[in-house]
């Protein structure tokens, strides 16, 4: 039997983030297991307004600073600096810093502990070494949906956007002491979890929910959110979550691609309400696309449309940032939106971890780089 979903509606276009750190050591910059003792002095601290916003993950090296409900990016931002300012007090306590990259230079899986639940335990005994791999790290965007017959319309049209915002957020191009070659490793690392990567394009709520029966009766999941797709819909929440981004090293660039993905959603919106079908991409176009990204970066050239025509994905940017302007107006983050130009003009993340690297040779100094640029 076919249970049904309830979509909770959002009756306005709300967003909510969620930025994942890891803990690097303060003298070392190696990975540092030390998440437990940093949720006990949240305990201690009793206080009101970190109380849900500071979230354990799968791995004791891990944190997830989480927002309320947001009507800007610019909220948004300020909800995520006051919890910033709460867990980097206690992690100076704990001798302990702040990583913002999608991976860690050189961090080796097997010393890294997992954290104490069952869920956790579960997903590791049934993935085994490819779940012990994930040491990876990213930033979800929520934007809230009013009704559900537009969720999954919205997630296929995203998926046209996948390699753009997959470019501006690359921050991990190292793994296990060596440079990969890729922008993006976490997105290659994280699709290889068996409910984790692109998402079929459904078009009906109905096919949606016959898909997670089909998950349950299985027992490839328990739950509707352990789908754990790049772009999924969060039906208890009413929203759609983009999962596409790397960890963000800095505010400026989070709040550049937040700003982004809520206008991006809210354009696709207001077009499905218009009656417009928002353009989408086949799946093995979107396939390829998200593999240029994570290869190439901010100079990866992508396919456009069932034409398959190709162009750079920065020049592609500028447009998109164009066409959107007044979408930026209506949610009140143009500044934070034409920020993104900044990072298209000059160079993300992976970029910067490369360059630090190529002229000191020393992946330490990769990490000084990612824990200074976010700053005090």
């Amino acid at each position: 039997m076919i249970e049904a979903i309830e979509f909770r509606g959002s009756p306005a276009p709300t967003i909510g983030v969620e930025w994942e750190f890891a803990l690097v050591d303060k003298v070392t910059g190696d990975l540092s297991n030390s998440a437990a003792a940093l949720f006990d002095r949240v305990v201690e601290l009793d206080d009101p307004a970190s109380q849900g916003r500071i979230h354990k993950e799968l791995l004791r090296n891990t944190v997830e600073l989480v927002t309320g409900i947001c009507t800007t990016t610019a909220e948004a931002m300020a909800d995520l600096r006051r919890t910033l300012g709460v867990v980097r007090g206690i992690g100076d306590d704990l001798g302990v810093n702040l990583y913002g990259g999608g991976t860690h230079p050189f961090a080796e899986w097997s010393t890294q502990q997992l954290t104490e639940a069952p869920r956790y335990a579960e997903l590791i005994e049934r993935t085994q070494w490819w779940g012990r791999q994930m040491l990876i790290w990213g930033v979800h965007v929520h934007v809230g949906i009013d009704r559900r017959d537009k969720v999954l319309p919205i997630v296929n049209a995203l998926l046209a956007y996948y390699p753009h915002l997959l470019a501006l957020s690359a921050s991990s191009p190292m793994w296990s002491g060596q440079d990969t070659g890729y922008a993006s490793n976490r997105a290659m690392m994280f699709q290889q979890l068996p409910t984790a990567g692109l998402p079929f394009q459904f078009s009906q709520w109905g096919e949606f929910e016959a898909f997670v029966a089909d998950q349950k009766t299985t027992g490839i999941i328990d739950h509707v959110n352990e789908i754990r797709w790049d772009i999924r819909p969060s039906p208890r929440l009413g929203t759609v979550e983009v999962r596409v981004c790397d960890g963000a090293t800095n505010v400026r660039e989070l709040e550049a691609i937040v700003a982004l993905i809520h206008c991006l959603v809210v354009d696709i919106d207001a077009q499905l309400t218009a009656g417009t079908l928002p353009r989408e991409m086949a799946p093995w176009l979107v396939q390829e696309n998200k593999w240029r990204a994570a290869r190439y970066g901010l100079d990866a050239v992508i396919i456009q449309d069932a034409d398959c025509n190709e162009r750079l994905v920065t020049d592609d940017l500028a447009d998109i940032l164009t066409r959107l302007e007044p979408v930026a107006r209506r949610l009140d983050c143009v500044d934070e939106l034409a920020s993104v130009a900044e990072i298209t003009g000059g160079r993300g993340s992976y970029q910067r971890q490369r360059t630090v690297f190529e002229r000191t040779g020393d992946m330490r100094d990769v990490v000084a780089l990612v824990v200074h640029e976010l700053g005090r």
